[in-house]
């Protein structure tokens, strides 16, 4: 896709876009379901899990693993993961250089409670480049690959959807963006993307790259 030049806000995605979490989550998935006797593909993960709330991942578990999680679980499932994040959660490569040399409003906007996205960004020391503007599930009626996330971040920034720019690493993530009329990329430099390769312009896998691409939008232009 031709991504147009007059982008007034970027729109990130958190997990395996600011934060290299999706390999994390999906380790601490087959912690918990491994426990429970029951084996977690990446591919099954990939499918069915990246990008989508965790209302959907439980209705998953419950169609196709025979597991009625409860609050419990659910606690159980992010004690590990938490766990997952204090050892090993790290910023993408490349991503702070981009978030603090950007010159245009950006927001991150995640199928993630919120509770599990402010755990994230300050473990991750992402934190204080968002503030209050990050948006989460429990935001909106309908999540991902529904638009309604993307439309309120945008509305809430005050930036129409056709000069938003959204970057995901999930497939659930690009049909919402599709769905909003929002200009995309597929961001898929996460460890749990790694045996996929850049296919066009709208794939690409180096925060480098994107800058290069976007040199207008930052400050002192590529480095």
């Amino acid at each position: 896709m031709n991504v147009s030049n007059n982008i007034k806000l970027i729109i990130f995605d958190c997990d395996g876009v600011l934060i290299d979490s999706e390999i994390l989550s999906m380790k601490a998935w087959q912690a918990v379901l491994s426990r429970r006797h029951r084996t977690l593909s990446a591919a099954y993960f990939t499918q069915h899990f990246l990008g989508k709330s965790m209302q959907h991942v439980l209705q998953c578990l419950a169609d196709d693993f025979s597991l009625a999680f409860t609050a419990a679980d659910v606690d159980e499932f992010h004690h590990e993961l938490q766990q997952q994040f204090r050892r090993d959660l790290h910023p993408t490569p490349g991503i702070e250089t981009v978030l603090s040399h950007l010159q245009i409003p950006y927001c991150l906007a995640t199928s993630s409670s919120p509770q599990r996205t402010r755990f994230a960004l300050k473990t991750s020391g992402l934190a204080h480049y968002f503030g209050n503007n990050r948006f989460t599930r429990d935001e909106v009626e309908h999540g991902k690959p529904a638009p309604d996330l993307f439309l309120h971040a945008a509305n809430t920034m005050q930036v129409a959807p056709a000069h938003c720019l959204v970057i995901e690493d999930s497939e659930a993530g690009l049909q919402a963006a599709r769905a909003a009329n929002m200009p995309y990329l597929h961001y898929i430099g996460g460890t749990h993307l790694k045996a996929c390769t850049v296919n066009g312009r709208d794939t690409f896998d180096n925060w480098n790259t994107f800058r290069r691409r976007f040199a207008p939008l930052f400050k002192n232009g590529p480095q």
